[in-house]
């Protein structure tokens, strides 16, 4: 069954509008027809079952009917990670997604090779991966900022896991409070952003293990590692 995410809200017996990319994808894409069942969620009624209600060119409704899930929240964990190239962060925004972050912060390093990110390919990359994934809400995804503007808004009660290269750490383990890891670009952090991490108490560096990963493949091993015991 199809499963959308909707901004509207969920109740027994509402009809609510589908955005024009929805009506689309599912009139061109999916073929579907009115009266087809559809899942949906808005990241704060849980999730509902429902039905197309109208579907013509460039426009559609659904009737909601019975709610599957109450809303339940997800592990509080954040991921800052340096900008990569277009496709390799589109890739890591569809895995951190997948695994449940629920703030995402992207952030300009002295290594970074992109000048800029189109943050609403990012937003939807991420709803997408949320309706596939079956979870119950988006992350947000903020927008670019210089490594040292992120970390000076950081909320100093959080502690910021800092995977680093090469570096004499502890090994990364499972957070037990709210958290958040932060991934370098490739190659490493430079000079000045090493600078800018000393300046922070909240930051505890850490290690992944012995090999050298890629900076999508570390996000995705530094995630399964500090929620492992939660299941989530």
């Amino acid at each position: 069954m199809i499963r959308l995410h909707v901004e509207a809200a969920l109740a027994d017996g509402a009809t609510i509008q589908a955005s024009e990319a929805q009506a689309h994808y599912l009139g061109t894409v999916m073929r579907q027809a009115i009266g087809n069942p559809i899942r949906l969620f808005n990241g704060r009624d849980g999730e509902w079952t429902g039905r197309i209600a109208e579907l013509t060119r460039g426009k559609a409704a659904f009737a909601v009917e019975t709610r599957l899930r109450a809303q339940s929240a997800d592990a509080d964990l954040w991921l800052m990670f340096a900008i990569l190239k277009r496709d390799t962060t589109d890739l890591l925004v569809q895995k951190a997604t997948e695994l449940g972050v629920g703030s995402l912060l992207p952030v300009f390093t002295e290594h970074t090779n992109a000048g800029r990110i189109n943050l609403d390919r990012l937003r939807a990359i991420a709803i997408e991966a949320a309706e596939q994934s079956e979870r119950l809400t988006v992350p947000t995804v903020q927008p670019a900022r210089q490594l040292h503007h992120g970390l000076a808004g950081w909320p100093p009660e959080r502690t910021l896991f800092a995977a680093l290269a090469r570096a004499d750490a502890q090994p990364l383990a499972a957070a037990t409070a709210p958290a958040g890891l932060l991934i370098g670009p490739e190659g490493g952090f430079g000079p000045r952003d090493h600078t800018a991490l000393d300046r922070c108490r909240f930051i505890r560096p850490v290690t992944l293990g012995p090999r050298i990963l890629r900076a999508e493949t570390a996000a995705i091993v530094g995630l399964a590692l500090l929620q492992a015991p939660r299941g989530d």
